[in-house]
């Protein structure tokens, strides 16, 4: 599926909201002639330490969108995010407007409702207002959101070409920091590097907003937004001498040795019912399962 041409003059305006504590880059687009906006890869405050949610994030963006006197009419994930809770639930409550994410998020509910024990939850995607689907078009205003199935970090990622800009979610970082990890069930190196290669097929000057910043060794400031073109000759995990062979080999040695995501295990359960929590105890009291392991012959006898 082909997004619009270079000469397509349509350039939404962005505004990107910065989350330190997980790294997250969440985005406002406005259609400049309607008004109408979409929020992409919102974030929920969750202290993992208390298990206290707060909504400044959230609320944060809804006061741009106010500020700006636009209607908020979409809500989109780029996939389920394994580092934050996205805000979707609460959002839509707020706003009434549409959720979305990418079809294949089934694969990814199949995948973890076991492991959650989560018997409430269809894994129909029916969680989400709208499931959608390789080269759909959507509209937020007068502008046209085109989606892009870009698998690897999960087998559900999406990224969302609007007008002059594309929102990778995890697919790519800045230049500097490279690309996403691909050792999630489902994830794929192999087509990781087929999805970074669509994307940088889109035009040179296409805006590329990416979801997270880690900020490289040697950078001073985050950072989210940088172009098809940047990443094109400057991606340190990608380039145009990088056959898929190296591509995977480097991606894989990379992942070996990372850790898991410090709120792993609290977002999928939330990410994957788009922003709700299970369904509340016989106390009235919402919980998050923690499944345990034991890991080597001494700690089996504890479980």
């Amino acid at each position: 599926m082909s997004g619009p041409s270079a000469s397509d003059p349509a350039r939404p305006i962005v505004r990107a909201f910065f989350d330190e504590a997980t790294f997250t880059a969440t985005y406002l687009v406005i259609d400049p002639e309607t008004r109408h906006a979409a929020v992409i890869d919102s974030v929920l405050d969750y202290d993992p330490a208390t298990g206290e949610i707060t909504t400044h994030s959230a609320d944060a963006v809804l006061a741009a969108a106010r500020a700006a006197d636009c209607k908020i009419t979409w809500l989109l994930d780029t996939h389920v995010h394994a580092d934050h809770l996205s805000a979707l639930a609460y959002l839509k409550a707020k706003t009434g407007a549409t959720t979305g994410i990418g079809a294949q998020v089934t694969l990814v509910q199949t995948a973890f409702a076991p492991i959650f024990a989560a018997a409430d939850l269809h894994t129909d995607g029916s969680s989400f207002d709208h499931l959608l689907q390789d080269g759909e078009r959507i509209t937020i205003g007068a502008m046209t959101a085109n989606i892009l199935h870009t698998p690897g970090h999960t087998p559900a990622c999406v990224s969302y070409l609007i007008g002059d800009a594309v929102f990778v979610g995890d697919t790519l970082f800045l230049p500097d920091y490279g690309t996403a990890r691909t050792d999630f069930p489902g994830g794929s190196a192999h087509q990781l590097y087929a999805s970074i290669k669509r994307l940088l097929a889109l035009p040179a000057e296409t805006r590329m907003f990416v979801g997270h910043d880690y900020k490289a060794p040697g950078r001073a400031d985050f950072a989210w937004e940088t172009t098809v073109a940047e990443q094109r000759t400057s991606n340190i995990h990608i380039n145009p001498d990088f056959t898929e062979a190296d591509f995977v080999s480097k991606r894989r040695a990379r992942d070996s040795v990372l850790a898991a995501p410090r709120l792993l295990l609290p977002s999928i359960q939330v990410n994957m019912r788009a922003g709700k929590f299970p369904p509340a105890a016989a106390n009235g009291t919402r919980y998050l399962m923690i499944p345990v392991r034991a890991k080597g012959s001494a700690v089996e006898a504890l479980i």
